[in-house]
């Protein structure tokens, strides 16, 4: 069985604030197919770590590779290229809300991958039935519920054809009864060998999706394992221990 290849290297990333330091040496391997989830109390680092590697937040120091190959930072055309090859989903949907669904998934498409009106229109609503949207497509936000428009978002970002995409808390600003919707496409990705980064308070995602789970807490990556090694019966891990937690305030809770 051949082993899969490495896509993204990330080497000492250090992030600061004012005086506030959020990052502190952090590094990761992830390699094609394989779902990373970031779990840890709120500040611990693990939104402005996703921000780093998609390059929305520059770090002060450290390094992002792709493919073994070491990113330049300051270089527009790079971070262009990187950008289109690392989605990002993010808590608040981030859609324009002047524009329909279809309008929201075809816009990059049209303005950054030169699609003509027609092609970006056959992707967009190829994505937006992928994620079971294909009968939402005239709708604005303001019409849509929570659910559809994180589901709106991951469309949108899966016609970049990314090859990693980076998650953050992608359920936290959804309503109980939606969470499920957006779980099950996530699940549904995961099922086609999407290769993931994902920040997460829901339990379900924890132990039934992540291949590695990372437990990040004052800027650092304090633990990280397998769910058996981390979560398994009878573990005494820090990340048993706030998996407790989020248990006890009932799942999904941040």
């Amino acid at each position: 069985m051949t082993a899969a290849k490495t896509i993204l290297e990330v080497e000492g990333l250090h992030k600061s604030f004012g005086d506030n330091t959020i990052l502190k040496g952090v590094s990761l391997t992830l390699k094609e197919g394989e779902i990373k989830v970031l779990i840890g109390p709120s500040g611990g680092g693990k939104s402005t770590l996703l921000q780093c590697i998609n390059c929305l937040v520059t770090p002060e120091s450290g390094t992002i590779s792709l493919h073994g190959n070491t990113v330049n930072l300051e270089n527009k055309k790079e971070l262009y290229q990187l950008r289109q090859r690392v989605g990002m989903i993010f808590q608040e949907f981030n859609l324009f809300d002047h524009l329909t669904a279809l309008e929201n998934v075809t816009i990059a498409l049209r303005k950054v991958k030169n699609f003509s009106k027609v092609s970006a229109e056959k992707r967009a609503r190829l994505e937006l039935e992928q994620v079971g949207l294909g009968d939402k497509t005239d709708l604005y936000p303001a019409q849509l519920s929570g659910g559809q428009k994180q589901r709106v978002a991951i469309a949108r970002t899966l016609a970049m054809d990314p090859e990693v995409l980076l998650l953050d808390e992608p359920t936290s600003a959804l309503d109980p009864e939606l969470v499920g919707e957006v779980i099950a496409v996530i699940k549904a990705l995961a099922a086609k060998g999407m290769t993931m980064i994902m920040a997460t308070h829901q339990i379900s995602l924890i132990s039934g999706l992540a291949q590695n789970v990372l437990f990040m807490e004052n800027g650092v990556i304090a633990e990280q394992g397998s769910p058996k090694e981390l979560l398994g019966a009878g573990k005494q891990t820090r990340t048993q221990g706030f998996c407790d937690r989020l248990s006890d305030l009932g799942e999904g809770g941040s």
